[in-house]
């Protein structure tokens, strides 16, 4: 009995340990388990021939204990074997799977050995091409060494020849290779220039006549088809007093009044001799004329003390600025151009107060505007884009007297801040010279500037006055050494200054120009800014007989 229960506890064991126990070497232990399999047979086989001989000892009651057992036996070691058939089976299918797995693997291997193995002969053949190039390149280079030899040679030899043909002219004719060369190009030149400058006078004779006739009938027309005033509009800056005891008034206690009013306003107020007259004096026309209309208010309100001062003095400020941008829209508005930025509008409106020479600036750059729409017309352009540039062409002089600079300059950097095309910024920077035209609406603008401005009655400035800045800014400049001549252009606006080459070196003309403005600055009563130019000049002479 207990031989029976000893064979089942090891056959459990061997059964557990055999599934706990199944790893990657399935094929051992899959052999190693029939082996066990068949010695339990037999050993389960030797056990009943025993329990049958100690049965048949046993009583009756024994024998169906034993039978019991038995049978419980039977079924654990039933139980134990179908969990070992089991394991087997599942033993035999990964095995079959791994050898599966493996075949598959060899087979993998066996095709990238054949890969490789065509690779290396790709690789041989490759080899074997690269070398055969090789040898056919050193073949080649030695070829075209030889070759290199042989042209040098030939080279050689025929400039050995043409030195000798070349010395064989030079005998017979009596020049040199140099000199027969030079006159040859000569005449050539000579020819190539009679013929280019005849035929170029004649293209600028035709041209000349033909624009000159074009541009004085659209100039015409355009003059034609505006009529404006001809009487200047000028910006006083004198104050009428009712009696001559308003003065005092004005001064006040040690001159209290009058340092408030010049503190707030910018402005210098002049009292002279003049019984009824203040003059008020600024460079800049707004804030000129803001000082006259608050000084009328106190003069007409009869108040004048600080506080006073500075009360109507913000009061006019507010009004000017509600006025000037009603001027600016204004002006648009009759010249028929719209879509303009609120600054540039309150810009234009300050043109009212500038006066150019005595002309109304405001009233020149409308009547400008007129003139380019109509020869924009004529050319065939854009009317509204002409009236456009023509009236933004000045807007520069609006704040010249605030920022250092040019009006074109200054006008140009305030229409593109704004908003406006290069066309119309192009038209204001460039309406006068020393700056690239763009486009022909700026020629335009030019021609309109030159037009309002230089009609009867437009501007009004002493003659003899004009003529003397002129003459005293050509006079400066040609009492500094190596100044040949100088021409004051643009209505006084640019010095031209022209120096000798050999008198003056490159190096001194920054110093120069920067000695002339100087002086001009010192010496010269002027509006704006004067551009001093130095131009040095080398000539070059020869004369054939």
């Amino acid at each position: 009995m207990d031989s029976l229960v000893w064979l089942l506890l090891i056959a459990t064991a061997l059964a557990v340990g055999a599934v706990v126990g199944f790893s990657a070497s399935r094929r051992k232990t899959a052999a190693a388990l029939r082996e066990q399999a068949l010695a339990q047979d037999t050993a389960l086989a030797q056990e009943r021939a025993a329990a049958s001989a100690e049965k048949a000892r046993l009583s009756q009651e024994q024998v169906a204990a034993i039978s019991r057992l038995e049978a419980e036996s039977a079924k654990s070691l039933a139980a134990a074997r179908n969990s070992l058939e089991a394991s087997m089976a599942q033993g035999r299918r990964e095995l079959a799977e791994d050898e599966q797995r493996i075949t598959r693997r060899e087979s993998g291997l066996t095709e990238r050995e054949k890969a490789l193995i065509e690779r290396d002969k790709a690789l041989e053949r490759a080899l074997a091409s690269a070398e055969a190039r090789d040898n056919r390149l050193r073949i080649a280079e030695d070829q075209i060494k030889v070759r290199e030899t042989s042209l040098a040679e030939r080279d050689q030899a025929l400039f050995l020849r043409e030195q000798s043909i070349g010395q064989e002219l030079s005998r017979i004719a009596g020049l040199t290779p140099e000199q027969a060369k030079a006159e040859l190009l000569a005449k050539l030149d000579k020819d190539l220039a009679e013929e280019s400058a005849k035929r170029i006078a004649r293209s600028e004779k035709d041209t000349e006549t033909r624009a000159k006739e074009l541009s004085t009938e659209i100039v015409a027309r355009a003059i034609q088809r505006y009529a404006a005033e001809h009487t200047a509009e000028s910006t006083g800056s004198k104050v009428k007093l009712p009696d001559p005891e308003t003065k005092g008034r004005i001064i006040g206690k040690e001159g209290r009044n009058i340092k408030a009013f010049e503190l707030a306003t910018g402005v210098d107020v002049v009292i002279d001799e003049t019984p009824d007259t203040v003059v008020v004096s600024c460079f800049d026309p707004v804030r000129r004329e803001i000082a006259k209309r608050t000084l009328e208010l106190l003069i007409a309100d009869g108040r004048i003390q600080p506080a006073r001062i500075e009360e109507v003095l913000a009061q006019v400020q507010q009004d000017m600025d509600r006025e000037t941008l009603k001027r600016g829209e204004d002006a648009a508005f009759r010249c028929e151009v719209s879509g303009m930025h609120p600054q540039l509008l309150k810009l234009l409106g300050k043109l009212h107060f500038r006066t150019s020479y005595g002309q109304n600036v405001l009233s020149h750059v409308q009547e400008a505007a007129f003139l380019c729409g109509a020869m924009a017309s004529d050319l065939g352009l854009d009317p509204k884009m002409g009236r456009r540039c023509g009236l933004l062409h000045d807007i520069g002089k609006a704040i010249d007297h605030e920022q250092e600079g040019s009006h074109p300059e200054l006008g140009y950097e305030a229409l593109k801040r704004w908003g406006e095309s290069e066309i119309v910024a192009n038209a204001a920077l460039a309406h006068h010279e020393g700056h690239d035209v763009l486009t022909a609406y700026t020629v335009i603008a030019a021609a309109a500037d030159a037009i309002s401005a230089a009609r009867p009655g437009a501007r009004h400035q002493s003659v003899e006055n004009y003529l003397k800045r002129l003459t005293q800014l050509e006079t400066i400049a040609l009492s500094f050494p190596g100044v040949q001549k100088a021409y004051a252009v643009q209505a006084g606006r640019e010095l031209r200054v022209l120096v000798h080459g050999l008198t003056l070196p490159e190096s001194e003309m920054a110093r120069l120009a920067r000695d002339i403005a100087r002086t001009i600055e010192d010496q010269v009563t002027y509006p704006g800014e004067v551009k001093v130019t130095c131009i040095r000049e080398m000539r070059s002479l020869a004369v054939a007989r």
